[in-house]
């Protein structure tokens, strides 16, 4: 019997904002004030406008039949937001394989706000307010986390947090950005997204790995050193990446796979732009918390990966010793 190792994809949704740059059909930039389905869904200032949380995601067709039982299937995870489960999780086999499944998340940011957290290796330097561990009045809201992207000297890109540049934002970077009111999105800089008073956060790791709802041309599904330095040259390396969907989804997606089964996935869950994050071993982790109340702390003890061959445990941005950037995701 085939033993089924995992790989998992998170998926987050919520509105777009005034703040968030939009380009035109002619290339102009523009504020765009409309979500994906053209209703308003944020005031001038950028701050999100209330809104009824989404509903849940179609499920995920996989890509192989016949399909396994429960697979693509959407189950709730994380501690609940009003009642309601703002996590859901499910199952697809990677491209190619009859054993190696992908594990898809979904979380709704309509009931949901991102924060980057920032450590002293990376992105470097101390004066961070926001950084591992999480504190205990951050744990009172906290539903999930996950890992961010490459060492600074090897993304390509700049970091921007809490008013402090530690290395310029470059122009056709993949970038995650995230806003005043906790919305977050993935584009390109200077095209999808660019610097606002209302950008409180800008994280860049290479160049899109997905656009347009497609794979970008050229990927090799035997490349270790150009989309990331594969550990002891494993190509089928534990990869993550993170993609936004035509509706302001964003697609977590983590395992052991090439660089082209990542942008596969990406796609298949919807993703109409993504970039890669972190990769080998160590680093890709993603994790949600489920406290006993509503008004619990979330801790190691009641965290679970979304994948149990993770390395990291959900304990891990409770360390002190933890010196990476990563991102939460938490009540409003």
């Amino acid at each position: 019997m085939v033993k089924r190792r995992a790989v998992s994809i998170v998926a987050v949704t919520g509105l777009c904002l005034s703040s968030v740059v939009a380009l035109s059909s002619a290339g102009a930039a523009q504020s765009s004030t409309h979500d994906a389905s053209g209703a308003k869904a944020a005031t001038a200032k950028g701050s999100r406008a209330s809104a009824a949380p989404l509903p849940t995601p179609k499920a995920v067709r996989p890509f192989q039949g016949p399909a396994l039982a429960g697979e693509g299937v959407w189950h709730s995870g994380g501690r609940l937001v009003g009642g309601r489960a703002a996590v859901y999780t499910t199952t697809v086999r990677l491209p190619g394989s009859s054993s190696i499944e992908a594990g898809i998340a979904w979380m709704d940011t309509r009931l949901l706000q991102a924060k980057l957290y920032s450590g002293s290796l990376s992105p470097g330097g101390l004066f961070w307010k926001y950084s591992a561990p999480i504190s205990p009045n951050a744990s009172k809201t906290l539903v999930a986390a996950f890992n961010g992207g490459f060492l600074m000297k090897d993304s390509k890109g700049g970091y921007f947090s809490e008013g402090h540049t530690v290395a310029p934002l470059r122009a056709g970077a993949a970038s995650l950005v995230i806003y005043r009111d906790g919305f977050a999105t993935v584009g390109q800089w200077g095209r999808d997204v660019a610097m606002t008073p209302n950008v409180v956060a800008a994280r860049q790791n290479l160049t899109l790995l997905v656009d347009h709802g497609r794979i970008v041309p050229g990927l090799n599904p035997g490349d270790i050193s150009v989309w990331g330095v594969a550990l002891n040259g494993v190509v089928n390396t534990p990869r993550s990446g993170l993609g936004v969907t035509a509706n302001g989804a964003l697609v977590y997606v983590s395992g052991p796979m090439n660089i082209i089964d990542l942008a596969q996935i990406l796609v298949r869950a919807g993703a109409v732009r993504a970039m890669a994050l972190d990769m080998n071993p160590f680093w890709p982790v993603f994790a949600t918390f489920s406290p006993s109340s509503v008004n619990g702390l979330a801790s190691p003890s009641n965290g679970r990966d979304l994948l149990t061959t993770m390395y990291q445990p959900p304990g891990r941005f409770y360390e002190a010793a933890y010196n990476r950037d990563f991102i939460t995701m938490s009540t409003k």
